[in-house]
């Protein structure tokens, strides 16, 4: 990700102080086999960076753009992004939390943060439309569009051996 380091110097070490400052970069390589946040496509955000006794408090909302593929038809469509965040920068984390680590000269990397934030925010079988038919399982249509006729045959014909011989069997 391309996004630049945060100095936060003039708030480490200050609890009760607070400034904005606004985010802005592309994002690589994030996303699965249906959605992912493309390279070209840029992620912003307004940042509230709060100091407390701990660390350092960023709070704000990640604005973008997902490009997804239909879990169902296949169709290619995109999708708005904001992603709220709560996150908390100290000097040392701890190995069982959350947080992310103020570097010692007092730069936040948002980086990680960001890809964090975003990447469970990517949908695991996104649609295009609720009511979307999908693709037939047979012909491959897409039945959106009323490419599958629909009149296929219930029975693959590479059965038909088998078929008759469970009727002939039925007879008997």
């Amino acid at each position: 990700m391309t996004l630049a380091a945060i100095d936060v110097r003039d708030l480490v070490g200050q609890p009760g102080s607070s400034r904005q400052t606004h985010v802005e970069g592309t994002v690589d390589e994030l996303g699965t086999e249906l959605a992912r946040v493309r390279e070209e496509d840029a992620v912003e955000g307004d940042l509230l960076l709060e100091g407390l006794v701990e660390g350092i408090l960023v709070s704000g909302t990640l604005r973008g753009t997902m490009a997804l593929q239909c879990a169902r038809c296949l169709k290619d469509f995109e999708q708005p992004i904001a992603v709220d965040l709560h996150e908390m920068f100290v000097p040392a984390p701890d190995e069982d939390t959350d947080d992310y680590p103020l570097d010692p000269e007092g730069l936040i990397e948002p980086d990680q943060m960001v890809r964090d934030a975003i990447g469970v925010e990517l949908p695991f079988s996104p649609l295009h439309s609720p009511d979307c038919k999908g693709l037939c399982p047979v012909c491959g249509g897409d039945r959106n569009l009323g490419e599958c006729p629909g009149d296929h045959p219930s029975t693959d014909p590479r059965w038909a051996g088998l078929e008759q011989l469970l009727q002939q069997m039925d007879q008997n």
